[in-house]
């Protein structure tokens, strides 16, 4: 399940939101963990981060000149 981005409006907390593609389709309104206010907006990443069950990120490489021919 991917992990996505925020950051709160109102207090400048930046914190993520676990969710399933259907659910972000469906449309977040997340809920800042520091302030409770509804008023963030989501950043956008530069890649792809999977989670194992320990917590640890693994960056898998994105698009750019390092990507190699055809990639995007």
């Amino acid at each position: 399940m991917p992990y996505y981005e925020y950051h709160c409006e109102q207090c400048g907390e930046e914190f993520e939101v676990r969710a399933t593609f259907k659910e972000k389709e469906a449309g977040l309104d997340p809920e800042c963990p520091k302030c409770r206010a509804r008023k963030a907006r989501q950043l956008v990443t530069a890649g792809l981060v999977l989670r194992g069950g320990n917590g640890d990120g693994i960056a898998l490489p994105g698009c750019g000149p390092s990507a190699g021919p055809g990639c995007c």
